[in-house]
């Protein structure tokens, strides 16, 4: 009788089986795709008598099993994934074998302590296969081995969800690759929503560390000029800024190869450096560092990812996602840039406009008025600023000092020098009364200034109106030219001496020179000498002094502008470009000279030191 009812509650229970399979092929059918994965665990709890069941997806890129869903008892793990091999999954797995009711501690680790947690002593664990890879892991836990009636149901149950879960896989992984696509768009458009480059920086971190499940990490820029990366964002670590030698280190590394590293134990890359951590009291586990390429290829960036949350290492999943977006951060990268510079360059232009306003306020406004005499000056800066200078400063009422320099080189460097030398030398005309001792002691103050990085080639010329002369020394500049004006002849003033501010002594010989009605004097700056055309011819001074001669019937200024017409004619297609001034001063008839011996020149009367230049002047 007893045998009886054994006989009837089994055929209840194969009825029972026979109906939760039914149940089974319809709840297949009919699920969405996102459940059906979910309802695998769950069956084997609510029809087929298990005490807990996992369902272990495989990821074979980086050769692990991640656990996705779980039913019936809690057995929290300590860790929701495993690598081939590790553990009674990892195991399955890499042997692609079933097992049944074998003991959870015979595994060791983290199952036996998983068994003494739980209660749960034995499982049974299938393969799910596509070709001769895995794809999934069952695994059925119970408190006592099963009867081999329940492992058939079990292996039937198997059987059937490794025919179903390749669909679903399939489906999971189509549906994937929209949720990707969707999250690269929404990416591309919080990436273009910033052009601040620290924001920027800011928002990539956070996109990438998100979507592929980071610790932390950090986004570099390439400084090409250094050959450095550099970054001042690190997720998990205060804002300072971090740089790194190319070649130096995983990043430094990416930089200069290109190559992507994507590594479970980041201390078993041979380049890794350690250093970051103990710097930073961290331990690293799994990376990932690639490259950011602009669509020429040009490496701009690394992004580099530390430990993954959800697994012992990064995906190919995931390097795909971030090689995907690495096109989109490059190019917001280059825009951020461009805007920055841009911004950059507004900023230094309004600063470089301030610098030309002060510089400009540096020199005379126009000529002073010098009764027998007619000064005209051209000044043309091919920068903002520039270090071409020229002066005119009164020492008495019948003294004029004609002064014009060109520091070298060209720039805001110059210009700070041109602007040292002007006060140096109004400093210095104060107290001294001999113009070889103005040239010593103006060498010896720019030569400690500058410590020989900068010099300068000067022309000082001492105007006597009332003895119709000229006082000068030429301190290696370009060789002012005086034209008679009676014959139409010229000579050229070279008597002087070496640079300004090379040496730390130098000395200095005067020349002089009569001057008469109709003499013209040019000095000027090498930017009119040696204005080139297309074919590198420079303008020199034979064809200043031919322009000068056949135009010295004009005033001045009418002079100036000849010349000025005749360089720029010249220069058509030409690439060279300098500073350029441009200094004329004319005799006028004898009557004004006459004249400039009885009247005081136009000039502030606190320069007003003596009457005439003595003779050591």
């Amino acid at each position: 009788m007893e045998s009886s009812a054994a006989t009837s509650k089994a055929k209840s229970a194969r009825k029972d089986y026979v109906e939760s399979f039914a149940n089974l092929v319809t709840s297949f059918a009919s699920a969405k795709v996102e459940d059906l994965l979910a309802q695998i665990p769950a069956l084997l709890i609510t029809d087929f008598e298990a005490e807990r069941a996992e369902l272990w997806l495989w990821d074979t890129s980086s050769d692990s099993a991640y656990l996705v869903h779980s039913a019936g008892l809690e057995g929290a793990r300590r860790h929701d994934y495993t690598a081939s091999g590790a553990g009674v999954i990892g195991k399955v797995g890499q042997a692609k074998r079933l097992i049944e009711n074998i003991g959870l501690a015979t595994f060791g680790g983290e199952d036996q302590e998983f068994s003494k947690r739980t209660g749960l002593t034995h499982i049974s664990s299938y393969p799910m296969m596509v070709g001769d890879k895995p794809m999934a892991v069952l695994a059925i836990y119970s408190t006592a081995p099963a009867s081999k009636e329940l492992l058939g149901w079990w292996r039937m149950y198997a059987e059937m969800c490794g025919v179903k879960v390749p669909d679903l896989m399939a489906a999971q992984e189509q549906q994937k690759q929209i949720t990707q696509l969707s999250l690269l768009f929404e990416a591309t458009r919080l990436l273009n929503s910033t052009l601040d480059l620290a924001e920027l920086l800011e928002l990539i971190l956070k996109i990438a560390s998100q979507e592929v499940q980071a610790e932390r990490g950090s986004v570099f820029l390439v400084d090409g000029a250094n050959k450095q990366l550099w970054s001042i964002v690190a997720s998990g670590l205060d804002h300072q800024e971090i740089r790194v030698p190319f070649g130096v280190g995983v990043a430094g590394r990416v930089a200069e190869s290109g190559e992507i590293v994507n590594t479970g134990d980041a201390y078993s890359v041979p380049f890794f450096e350690p250093s970051f951590d103990q710097k930073f009291n961290y331990k690293t586990k799994s990376l990932l560092c690639l490259p950011v390429r602009h669509h020429t290829n040009e490496i701009v960036g690394v992004i580099q990812l530390l430990n993954k949350r959800t697994g012992p290492n990064f995906t190919r999943e995931d390097e795909d996602f971030l090689v995907k977006l690495s096109g989109h951060i490059a190019m917001a990268l280059e825009n951020a840039r461009l805007h920055r510079d841009a911004l950059i360059k507004q900023r230094l232009e309004k600063e470089l406009a301030l610098a030309r306003g002060i510089q400009r306020s540096l020199l005379p406004d126009q000529p002073p008025v010098v009764p027998g005499f007619e000064i005209a000056v051209l000044n043309e800066p091919c920068f903002e600023v520039g270090g071409d200078y020229y002066d005119f400063l009164s020492l008495g009422p019948q003294s004029l000092l004609l002064v014009i320099a060109d520091v070298e080189g060209k720039g805001v460097g110059s210009a700070l020098v041109m602007s040292n030398l002007q006060a140096t030398l109004r400093a210095l005309v104060m107290h001294l009364h001999s113009l070889e001792v103005l040239a010593v002691s103006l060498n010896e103050m720019m030569y400690n200034d500058t410590k020989s990085e900068k010099y300068l080639s000067c022309f000082l010329g001492l105007v006597d109106t009332r003895r119709s002369g000229l006082h000068y020394i030429n301190c290696g500049h370009v060789p002012p030219i005086l034209v008679h004006g009676a014959s139409g002849q010229y000579e050229l003033l070279e008597e002087g001496g070496t640079v300004v501010g090379l040496f730390p002594s130098a000395e200095y010989k005067r020349g002089t020179v009569a001057l008469k009605p109709g003499d013209v004097l040019i000095t000027c700056t090498d930017g009119i000498l040696e204005a080139c055309n297309a074919e590198e011819d420079e303008f020199g001074k034979e064809r200043l002094a031919a322009c000068v001669i056949e135009n010295r019937q004009k005033n001045a200024q009418g002079i100036v502008d000849a010349v000025l017409f005749q360089v720029n004619k010249f220069a058509v297609g030409g690439k060279y470009t300098d500073d350029k001034v441009l200094m004329i001063m004319k005799v006028t008839d004898d009557g004004l000279l006459e004249a400039a011996k009885k009247r005081p020149l136009n000039r502030p009367v606190e320069l007003e030191r003596r009457e005439s230049p003595r003779g050591d002047a």
